[in-house]
């Protein structure tokens, strides 16, 4: 019997609003959403993203990351420059500060999740990583059906040619 899309939405949704509930009982300690979690950790290690890249990678809307980011530069969190390369963009980056709270924040994650997600062994994540990978990449492309090419920690990093 074939699947209607709506079968595979509903699993999705449901285990990302299951997770995310779960992710925010232990960020609810340090008052933080999950959502700014998200942006902490696409802020880490970076030498500053630009708001757009931002909204694209935490799959938010553009005026509620500004929200977001709002928050955080209260916190002191992050701040926000002048792209060098073009004076019209702003790049967010982590502050000294930021940078510890994102570390601390994902020392907290890690010990109420695991090593591998709840219910997964971690042959059943290796399998999952690339294939959401993938689905998020020709979702994004409106259903392209080349391959996204993926670190191996599912990320992805590029269109295959």
């Amino acid at each position: 019997m074939a699947r209607q899309p709506q079968d595979l939405l509903h699993l999705l949704t449901r285990a990302e609003r299951l997770a995310a509930r779960r992710i925010q009982s232990v960020l609810d300690a340090y008052d933080c959403s999950v959502d700014a979690w998200r942006v902490l950790d696409l802020l880490s290690g970076d030498e500053g993203r630009s708001m757009t890249a931002l909204a694209q990678d935490a799959a938010l809307p553009a005026p509620t990351l500004t929200k977001i980011i709002d928050q955080l530069v209260d916190q002191n969190l992050v701040f926000r420059r002048v792209d060098p390369a073009d004076r019209r963009r702003v790049l967010v980056q982590l502050t000294p500060r930021g940078l510890r709270r994102r570390r601390q924040l994902s020392r907290a994650v890690r010990a109420e999740w695991g090593p591998t997600p709840p219910g997964l062994t971690e042959d059943e994540e290796h399998q999952l990583m690339p294939l959401l990978s993938r689905l998020s990449g020709a979702l994004a492309d409106g259903g392209d059906n080349e391959r996204a090419t993926t670190t191996a920690a599912g990320s992805p990093v590029g269109r295959a040619r």
